[in-house]
């Protein structure tokens, strides 16, 4: 029966942010808005960190990176969303949601690990500056990088052909997008074998990466107190208080959405918290590192005479 069923599930049907009609064109827009900042935001650090020379060291090489992972997650939802807000029926088709949460999966689980390979390289720099060129080779990034997109893939494939076993009744999500969370309520049979599984995996990734970052973090401090001057105690901290501002965004709004069980909070704080790591962090991160870092608004300002001179 439950395959019978299964086998007729052929769409989803998102419930979206909102039922009110005169919320959808507003919140179209704010979106759209979002959404055009972080595809500008995000493209163009790549691009800055590309064209200028003085930017092709580890930390902005794995910057990159974590922009191309925010544009990416960033479009798997948002452009969806968008459609939704204009459509008269928020439909997705039960291969589309499938691959929908694959590669947001990816991107997420990607994003998690390469912050913790941008705190390991902040680790190197203010903690063992001289060995900083020899640790951080091109090899050495490269190889970093390559594990931080495998983490993702393995992690993405295990939870998705989990989901994929799961027998659906119900095609309503109520949810913007297609979640882990929003699509076991849809389920016929028991979910509890594969929540807990979820949780584990949610778990290990989220412990192993955030225990690193804190690990490297406490290393950073004591090193900066045990700095003499003022202004080198000052200079140590400005090169890591970006990406700490970044971490502790992302891994808040992250073990909120999936440490816990799935009915510990109400629709409508997962739909905040959903929409906060979604759509507002891709675009917090490009405006983060820009407006707290001298060497990005340096490369701007000299790309921007470039340009135009």
């Amino acid at each position: 029966m439950a395959t019978e069923n299964h086998s007729t599930v052929t769409e989803f049907i998102l419930g979206g942010l909102t039922n009110q009609p005169e919320l959808q064109l507003p919140l179209f827009l704010l979106f759209l808005g979002i959404y055009s900042v972080t595809m500008i935001g995000n493209l163009g650090m790549i691009t800055l960190i590309c064209v200028n020379a003085q930017l092709h060291t580890p930390m902005y090489y794995f910057l990159g990176n974590l922009s191309l992972l925010d544009f990416c997650y960033s479009t798997v939802i948002t452009p969806k969303m968008l459609v939704n807000f204009v459509a008269e029926k928020n439909i997705i088709s039960y291969a589309g949601c499938m691959s929908q949460l694959y590669f947001f999966l990816v991107f997420v689980i990607a994003e998690g690990y390469m912050l913790t390979v941008m705190a390991y390289d902040r680790y190197v720099a203010i903690c063992n500056p001289l060995l900083y060129n020899v640790t951080m080779s091109h090899l050495v990034c490269s190889l970093l990088v390559a594990v931080v997109y495998l983490m993702g893939l393995i992690g993405s494939t295990i939870e998705i052909s989990l989901m994929l076993k799961l027998p659906y009744c119900g095609v309503l999500i109520s949810h913007y997008f297609c979640d882990i969370l929003p699509l076991m309520k849809l389920s016929c049979s028991s979910t509890r074998d594969i929540e807990i599984t979820i949780f584990f995996l949610a778990g290990f990734n989220i412990i192993v990466s955030s225990l690193t970052v804190i690990v490297s973090y406490a290393f950073i401090f004591s090193t900066i107190l045990h700095i003499s001057t003022r202004e080198g105690r000052s200079k140590a901290f400005s090169t890591c208080s970006s990406h700490f501002a970044a971490v502790g965004l992302f891994y808040g709004s992250a073990s909120f959405m999936y440490l816990k069980p799935s009915t510990a909070s109400s629709l409508a704080q997962e739909n905040v918290a959903s929409v906060f790591y979604t759509t507002v962090i891709p675009m917090l991160n490009p405006l983060i590192y820009s407006l707290r870092n001298k060497e990005v608004k340096a490369a701007m300002q000299k790309t921007l005479r470039r340009k135009l001179f």
